[in-house]
């Protein structure tokens, strides 16, 4: 009986890698130098200039945070209202949506 071969690992693309992996990666690779000293985001940069990877920059919503706040704010307001109205049910909506903005504040942040 023959063994059964084992299929070749894809290898997982480079962002989700650990700083542990992208290091043995690069030293592999003879070009790059001072491995142990670079964090993450250096190591994928050399690795990727190296391999000829051209880094795309995705694009970020240009909402600033001052911006958010004042939607914030505003939606604030309305669950006042909503609540001297006793209108539960939009109460909660304008709830969740305050969630979601503040949550999108501390990644633009």
């Amino acid at each position: 009986m023959a063994k059964k071969e084992k299929p070749e690992k894809k290898e997982r693309p480079l962002d989700k890698m650990t700083a542990k992996e992208l290091r043995e990666i690069a030293l592999k690779i003879p070009e790059i130098t001072g491995v142990h000293g670079m964090n993450k985001a250096e190591l994928l940069a050399t690795i990727k200039k190296e391999r000829g990877i051209v880094d795309e920059e995705t694009k970020q919503a240009d909402v600033s945070v001052r911006e958010i706040k004042k939607q914030i704010q505003a939606l604030k307001v309305q669950k006042t209202e909503a609540h001297e109205q006793k209108d539960s049910a939009k109460g909660k909506i304008l709830r969740r949506r305050i969630s979601r903005l503040k949550k999108k504040t501390r990644r633009a942040a």
